[in-house]
């Protein structure tokens, strides 16, 4: 059996160190392929069909608007199936207080019974947030490791912590 990542994650203009700046590849995907080259586990990235404003203030007031709307943005392609992993990562960044939308859109649609599930989340200071509790709904049937929280601003050091949590 074989382990998956299952990651949502925004390249372009992030809060990052503490000011907006424009990343080339969002902080939860550089965690998501450090999970990668340490287990070799597959990785599956979920897209919304409609992207978010390239703006951050626009985008996250779309968020929030989703987050408030209870809301299922459609993505671009679904993962169907998840039978053949013992492991699920699951990454995010901290979206108001929990996991981007497209992330329920997509882990609604999964069976998670006996899967281990380990999360990771980025954020500029809030955690995983109350994340940690709607996974435990999202993926009812799992046995839910200890979560990563790792600050957006330290992605790029922190490939040994990532290591460390994947080997406790």
């Amino acid at each position: 059996m074989k382990d998956l990542i299952i990651y949502f994650s925004r390249s372009g203009e992030n809060y990052f160190g503490g000011e907006l700046k424009n990343i080339e590849k969002g902080n939860t995907e550089v965690i998501a392929e450090y999970i990668q080259e340490i287990t070799g586990a597959d990785l599956f990235k979920v897209e919304p069909i409609v992207d978010y404003p390239e703006d951050y203030m626009k985008c996250i007031d779309v968020a929030k608007k989703e987050q408030q709307d209870d809301a299922r943005p459609e993505i671009k392609e679904a993962l169907g199936d998840i039978a053949s992993y013992d492991t699920i990562y699951i990454g995010f960044p901290n979206w108001w207080g929990t996991l981007p939308m497209p992330m329920f859109t997509q882990l609604e649609q999964l069976d998670f019974t006996d899967k281990t599930v380990k999360a990771f989340v980025t954020h500029e200071g809030s955690g995983f947030g109350f994340a940690q509790k709607d996974l435990k709904k999202l993926c009812a049937g799992a046995e839910i490791k200890k979560g990563l929280s790792i600050p957006g601003a330290n992605v790029y050091d922190s490939k040994d912590t990532v290591e460390t949590w994947i080997n406790e």
